[in-house]
């Protein structure tokens, strides 16, 4: 539930997020994801003390050493989509998609600031708005919520999408093999879903893992659960309108959606590409635990 939006903290939320899904598990899923304890080896004359085991030299009265095993960074880069389609819906109880993609990222963001990994952060709409560099120090990461803060009361004034042309420039810019995390409801432009598969296909090919997280409004975007009346509906990217009773348009508008979200999934799973329906009606752990699971497998 979304309060007031002056009141708050990007911050804050994200660490709700984060420590609302770990209470939520049975085991901490970071586990295995840092530095992990590997083997003793004896105590050489110049190695620093703090990586002594004083229990085994309790035990023992011989100084032995810890050894881990090396830390593997992660290099992330966050892209939202923040045109007209992600301020929907238009309903101050509730997140937008773009408020809903903005907590999600600064949870990742924040787990990933724990593990000492890198990331980034890209925001676009019919062009790329924001983009930062992928790196770890605590100076980024601040630079980067502050970013996200904004999006909390961001107005986009019906501003288009050109995902497709999006997607190629982040691939051509991101030089070293990174997680390439996606928030977007992927309502781009009438006839251009071919041009968006070639750019994640781009993607793969340059060796980069992917996440899209489909970000939707599940009750109204997905089941059209609208009461029987008249409506008014409005392109929240172009302004057009069209009026309908929701009823007669429901059934058309399902079985049109299914058949976009199934054909999507579908060619994305021939890239390899880990396509997550992310409704903001269910809350952070569906966009955390994809996060985690494809961060295992590139360690």
């Amino acid at each position: 539930m979304l309060l007031n939006n002056s009141l708050e903290n990007i911050q804050l939320l994200a660490k709700q997020a984060v420590e609302g899904f770990i209470i939520g598990l049975h085991k901490s899923p970071f586990h295995g994801f840092s530095v992990e304890f590997a083997e003793h080896r004896l105590y050489n004359v110049g190695d620093n003390l703090k990586h002594v085991d004083w229990k085994v030299f309790g035990r023992s009265d011989k100084l032995f050493i810890k050894k881990y095993e090396e830390e593997t960074n992660l290099r992330c880069n966050m892209v939202l989509d923040i045109s007209g389609s992600m301020q929907f819906p238009e309903n101050p109880t509730h997140y937008t998609k773009i408020q809903f993609s903005a907590i999600a990222a600064a949870a990742i963001m924040q787990i990933l600031k724990s593990q000492q990994d890198a990331s980034g952060l890209t925001l676009f709409d019919d062009a790329i708005t924001f983009r930062s560099p992928i790196k770890s120090n605590s100076v980024h990461y601040s630079n980067v919520n502050s970013e996200l803060e904004k999006l909390l009361s961001y107005k986009s004034n019906q501003k288009s999408t050109n995902t497709a042309q999006i997607i190629h420039q982040i691939a051509e810019n991101t030089h070293r093999r990174s997680l390439v995390v996606i928030f977007s409801d992927m309502m781009d432009r009438v006839g251009e879903g071919e041009d968006i598969f070639n750019a994640l296909q781009h993607l793969r090919y340059n060796k980069h893992e992917v996440i899209l997280f489909h970000v939707v409004d599940g009750k109204k975007e997905l089941e059209f659960d609208f009461e029987n009346r008249p409506y008014e509906f409005v392109d929240l990217e172009t302004g057009a309108t069209v009026k309908m009773n929701s009823l007669g348009a429901k059934d058309h508008y399902v079985k049109k959606m299914n058949a976009y979200r199934a054909d999507l999934e579908l060619r994305c799973g021939q890239f390899g590409i880990d396509v997550i329906n992310a409704d903001i009606n269910l809350g952070f752990n569906q966009i955390l635990m994809p996060y985690f699971v494809k961060r295992n497998k590139m360690m």
